[in-house]
């Protein structure tokens, strides 16, 4: 594919809810554009843009994909989304490279989460937006209605381009308000027929009439004049507005026959703004001779290619002989294989001009939402805004001794997948990975037996308690031991008492030198390593104080080792008398949901133990509502699961640890058995 100017770059981001045909659509586009010889079926598993083969699995697209396809002297680098909400990292790359975005939705439905979303992600970049209404030729199907939903929810920007004129049940032809040209596809041929006389078409040309007008002064004092627009004047208010954003148009199309695909097209060509038009950020001007600046909006390890850096570039162009200068790391490396892709295929390239999207090979040092640039113009370029991981599990590799090659293949993954965060759990001993849900997570766990020939299982995490103590305690600890030769002896009187913080203090008050003070550290020491397993269930004690105030010695037998183990036999007779107690970690949440949902996730929290702590309007979005609260962390196990159940997948949320609380007993009682029978069995 040859090189083109930005001003003949098309950057489309394709999104909308999961289901509703975007793949099919950019699959399409693809063949309508002869940039493919077939046309993929997602449910044959033969499209160019699900190509991994948990997407052939699923029938379902779970990470984003890019395909360049040449239509009319331009390039349109199609970037096709996910709409399972699992897998909405891949919005936030696809939206961090675009320039505009094709929300696709289906004929009969309404204005779902997944078109809400993807709005709302374009409205926070700032660029342009366009919906297609797919599958207008299904039984049963209802163009109009879709549209009126989206009118409803979005507002007069919403202006009709392509709409179907239907005869009866079934659609005769698709008219293009701006051109006034109507087209015929039933025959499986393209033909252009006469403009049909319909109220219908008639309404939906005066909707589009309001919307370019208010686009344009000149047109809105013509508009409310009664004065009809030249189609010069139409296509001219239309380009423009798509551009600035004053105007959203709506496509028809059936993308699965690709009956007015060409035409939308068409549209994408004329009317959604260039690279050079979107594309420079700050003062960088997106312009090929520019200083280079280019954002790494995606990471992939290949098998075969190696680690793939997916880049837009902004400013300049990326070309093999330019070393990438890596803005984050301060550090130049030199630059890999530069490839185009189109799905699962590359194609070697000599550069990536500005305003164009390709692949650089074996960047070791590029994450993703790092910009490399000019090392003599360092610039640092937006990252890219990924939802927080919400699903904690805990690991467990099936075979002994895998547990590093689990480690590794979570690490690549999580390098590649920015949704997944990956760490150990010191304390509990387990290998953690959050996501953004079960589908999410179950991909994972797929990747790595398929990726790096690991299988593991998922659990709930353990949750990490604590002990304490309820009143003060006075006791002793004494170690004797004798052998022949030389003994050990050490004793030593510790009073333990309970602290409001949740740290260990250790203090002396011996007095008479009854305790030798060279001997202090080894009681200490022996306290501090005692306190990491508590008596009730073996979790580390916090919040106690214990204070050496007598005791004895040996001239001979005494040294640091009896001590030590003296205020162990200190701990361990005095804790099981100073009315131990089992704490819990309580997290503070913060849930954000629709009105109508704050009362179901209001009684959710409360079933789980928590405490609402006050609620409200959210400030970065007044279309939902805030609940505060504070939940022990052992209740939120499925908690994110309800909350995108309950509110069709506009809630979100974070968690995070406060404090520790007395646990109640009954679930003491539970902790502590469950710990009886873990030892048993170990």
């Amino acid at each position: 594919m040859k090189a083109y100017n930005a001003k003949d770059i098309r950057n489309i981001a394709v999104a909308g809810h999961g289901g509703r045909g975007k793949t099919t659509l950019a699959e399409a586009m693809l063949y309508t554009a002869k940039a493919t010889d077939r046309l993929g079926r997602t449910a044959d598993g033969t499209t160019v843009l699900d190509f991994d083969a948990e997407e052939k699995r699923r029938k379902a697209t779970v990470s984003t994909a890019v395909a360049p396809v040449e239509w009319n002297g331009a390039k349109i680098n199609i970037i096709d989304t996910p709409g399972l909400f699992d897998f909405a990292g891949g919005v936030s790359e696809g939206v961090r490279a675009a320039d505009s975005v094709l929300i696709v939705t289906a004929a009969g439905s309404g204005f779902d989460v997944g078109a809400e979303k993807a709005l709302e992600a374009a409205n926070a970049r700032g660029i342009s937006r366009m919906f297609a209404i797919t599958r207008c030729d299904a039984d049963n199907t209802n163009f109009y209605k879709t549209f009126a939903a989206i009118k409803e929810a979005v507002g007069g920007a919403i202006c009709p381009v392509i709409v179907p004129y239907m005869a009866g049940d079934k659609v005769a032809a698709y008219v293009n308000l701006a051109s006034r040209k109507a087209f015929d596809y039933s025959s499986g041929a393209k033909k252009e027929v006469d403009m049909p006389s319909d109220p219908q078409i008639d309404e939906m040309l005066d909707i589009l009439t309001e919307a370019v007008a208010s686009s344009d002064d000149e047109l809105m004092e013509k508009f409310f004049e009664g004065e009809s627009f030249t189609r010069e004047e139409i296509i001219k208010a239309l380009n423009t507005g798509v551009s600035d954003g004053s105007v959203i148009p709506v496509y028809a199309c059936a993308g699965y026959t690709c009956e007015a695909v060409d035409m939308i097209l068409d549209e994408i060509v004329y009317s959604a703004p260039s690279a050079a038009e979107k594309s420079g950020e700050g003062d960088l001007a997106c312009d090929e001779n520019g200083p280079l600046a280019a954002i790494c909006f995606k990471t992939v390890a290949d098998p075969f290619v190696g680690k793939m850096s997916f880049f837009k570039v902004v400013s300049g162009k990326i070309t093999p002989d330019v070393p990438a200068y890596n803005s984050r790391t301060e550090e130049s490396e030199r630059m890999g294989k530069i490839v185009i892709v189109r799905g699962g295929k590359q194609e070697d390239a000599t550069c990536i001009p500005a305003g164009d999207i390709g692949v650089v090979t074996k960047l070791s040092g590029v994450k993703t939402g790092d910009t490399i640039c000019s090392q003599k113009n360092p610039v640092t370029l937006a990252g890219v805004d990924f939802p927080t991981p919400c699903l904690p599990m805990a690991v467990k590799a099936r075979k002994k001794g895998e547990e590093d090659k689990v480690a590794a293949g979570l690490n690549r993954l999580a390098e590649e997948d920015l949704t997944i965060s990956y760490y150990t759990n010191t304390e509990t001993k387990e290998q953690i990975i959050s996501g953004l849900g079960e589908q999410h997570l179950d991909v994972v766990v797929t990747k790595l037996k398929n990726k790096f020939g690991v299988e593991v299982d998922l659990t709930v995490p353990k949750v990490a308690y604590r002990e304490t103590i309820g009143k003060k305690v006075a006791v002793q600890g004494r170690h004797k031991k004798q052998s022949g030769g030389s003994g050990q002896f050490g004793d030593v009187w510790v009073e333990f008492e309970p602290i409001p913080t949740e740290d260990f203090e250790f203090a002396e008050r011996v007095v008479g030198g009854s305790v030798p003070k060279n001997f202090f550290p080894a009681v200490e020491k022996g306290l501090r390593e005692a306190i990491l397993k508590g008596p009730l269930a073996g979790y580390p004690v916090v919040g106690l104080r214990a204070t050496l105030y007598d005791g004895s010695s040996h001239p001979v037998d005494s040294n640091e080792m009896a001590f030590k183990l003296a205020a162990k036999v200190a701990y361990k007779n005095g804790m099981p008398q100073a009315n131990p107690k089992l704490l819990e970690p309580y997290g503070s949440l913060k849930a954000y949901m629709p009105g109508d949902n704050l009362g179901d996730i209001m009684g959710d929290v409360t079933k789980r133990r928590g405490r609402v702590l006050g609620m409200g309007p959210c400030e970065t979005n007044p279309k939902l509502q805030e609940l505060v609260a504070e939940v022990p962390m052992a209740e939120m196990g499925d908690f994110a699961t309800v909350l995108r159940s309950v509110t069709a997948g506009r809630g979100w949320f974070t968690f995070e640890f406060a404090r520790y609380e007395d646990a109640p007993a009954v679930v003491a009682q539970k902790v502590i058995e469950e710990a009886k029978a873990n030892e048993d069995e170990d």
